[in-house]
């Protein structure tokens, strides 16, 4: 859906511009930002794990800030290297796993079993969804397709932990968090598949 990630990117340098203008004026570098991203991330699954749901989500979303600002500052100060690359995608599906770790200890806990089976399967199809992007892209196909990405994600995770005081809200968004990831593996394989038989 190129015209959404148009206006998902647009949305992200407007948000992010000012506060790289300021970053870039720092000694801190586009990986220092990853990995404060990360370690406030591990944070926010702390908080989760210990049933302080909506600190979570607010720290989650702080994390994903930093998420937005580590590429944008690589960009703006010509700062892109491979390893930064490498890095920053590493690190990003380690973050959403140690979120679903973190739920899944805080449900078992709770003698919540289908729900903790419910994390582990929307982190399968969420980490579905970003290798068969990366694995497209190292055959020399760009991935247009898959309308349920890492910010979607994240932000259907920080909107289900700050409304966890509604009753079942958290389960809802976990529910949906694997229904739409699976949902948008499956899309991408099939785009796979149309771009790899055309040739």
């Amino acid at each position: 859906m190129p015209n959404f990630n148009t206006t998902r990117k647009s949305i992200a340098v407007s948000v992010t511009g000012p506060v790289v203008k300021l970053l870039s004026k720092t000694p801190l570098t586009p990986n220092a930002l990853t990995l404060i991203g990360f370690l406030i991330t591990l944070g926010a699954a702390v908080l989760i794990a210990i049933d302080h749901l909506v600190a979570g989500g607010v720290t989650l979303l702080v994390a994903a800030l930093f998420d937005m600002l580590d590429g944008a500052l690589a960009r703006s100060t010509g700062k892109t290297s491979k390893f930064g690359a490498i890095l920053d995608s590493s690190l990003d599906r380690v973050s959403e796993a140690v979120i679903f770790i973190g739920l899944v200890a805080l449900f078992a806990r709770n003698g919540m079993d289908w729900e903790s089976v419910l994390c582990v399967v929307a982190l399968l199809g969420s980490f579905m969804v970003s290798y068969l992007r990366a694995r497209m892209e190292g055959l020399g196909i760009e991935c247009t397709a898959g309308f349920f990405t890492r910010p979607e994600r994240v932000a259907l995770m920080v909107l289900g932990l700050l409304l966890s005081s509604i009753d079942h809200v958290l389960i809802i968004a976990v529910g949906l968090l694997a229904l739409l990831s699976i949902l948008s593996a499956g899309q991408r394989m099939i785009f796979a598949w149309r771009r790899t038989s055309a040739t």
